[in-house]
């Protein structure tokens, strides 16, 4: 059955209602934009954007994780002060090139020996942006126990080392 046919004063209403779709065509979505322009008069709040958080710089780890490090240089400062005086050699920086893993093989090698070998040091893997072909084991002070820097493939220099021998002499200057 047909609806009932209505008079003018009720679609002279019915209009006045609604308001009128941007294009005069009548399409099966008319009724969804009619009823999201009565909720676009409604007032919205602003949208903030709060500005982007810098992610914490991560360290290097033996098994391969990482480690979140936030304050590398307020964590030096606060163990320096502790361990007094002598703490300025206690730290130990290796610069190694992440070109190769042979390089961090070799660097985290030499953070074991050191942490062995001389009880609490401060040994730092890479703090700044590693040299390209770099390998480098210095004191926080700048006093350079080995630098090797430049190297193209294969690496020959650095893999000559004798690893065992290069900790032991940096554990003799550290503590002599």
């Amino acid at each position: 059955m047909a609806p009932k046919k209505r008079s003018k004063i009720q679609e002279d209403e019915t209009a006045a209602a609604k308001p009128v779709p941007a294009s005069s065509r009548a399409t099966r979505r008319s009724p969804r934009l009619a009823a999201n322009s009565k909720a676009d008069l409604t007032v919205e709040e602003p949208v903030v954007k709060l500005p982007k958080r810098k992610k914490a710089k991560r360290a290097p780890k033996e098994n391969g994780k990482a480690e979140e490090v936030e304050n590398e240089g307020e964590d030096l400062d606060a163990a320096s002060e502790k361990l007094g005086v002598e703490a300025k050699n206690r730290a130990v920086v290796i610069e190694h090139c992440k070109q190769c893993q042979s390089f961090k093989k070799r660097a985290i090698e030499v953070q074991n020996g050191l942490e062995k070998g001389v009880p609490g040091i401060t040994v730092l893997l890479n703090p700044d942006k590693p040299r390209r072909g770099c390998f480098e084991i210095r004191s926080e002070d700048g006093e350079k126990f080995i630098s090797l820097l430049d190297m193209k493939r294969p690496f020959t220099r650095m893999k000559e080392l004798d690893m065992e021998e290069v900790i032991s002499d940096i554990i003799e200057k550290i503590k002599g």
